[in-house]
């Protein structure tokens, strides 16, 4: 099955003015993708404004890379049968509603350093 990676926007950076009824239905969503068997795992980010250091060539900047209305909340890789059906379940997040949206992009390929292998 492909994996596809859904990446979080949002306006507020930290979702500072989500209420505890939003919350939850993160919560349920995340729950129903994970009894489902499409989460495969999901991060939450720190605010960009006061956390993020950008690097490009020899420079290193304090702040997010880019200036712009939207941040990357967070992000989450999904299996899905097709783009389709990614699409489908990444449109039911909730923060679509919430005056966020989601883009979805297929993986091309990646792999998961195991820890315990690696250090011995």
């Amino acid at each position: 099955m492909a994996q596809y990676a859904v990446l979080i926007y949002t306006k507020n950076p930290a979702d500072e003015n989500l209420t505890t009824d939003d919350r939850d239905a993160h919560s349920r969503y995340a729950d129903e993708l994970v009894g489902s068997g499409a989460m495969v795992a999901a991060f939450a980010l720190h605010p960009a404004a006061t956390t993020a250091t950008s690097i490009r060539s020899d420079a290193v900047t304090d702040g997010p890379f880019i200036d712009a209305k939207e941040v990357v909340a967070g992000f989450y890789v999904i299996e899905a049968p097709d783009l389709d059906a990614a699409l489908e379940i990444a449109g039911r997040n909730p923060i679509t509603q919430q005056g966020g949206g989601v883009e979805v992009r297929p993986v091309e390929g990646g792999f998961i350093v195991d820890r315990a292998a690696v250090d011995g």
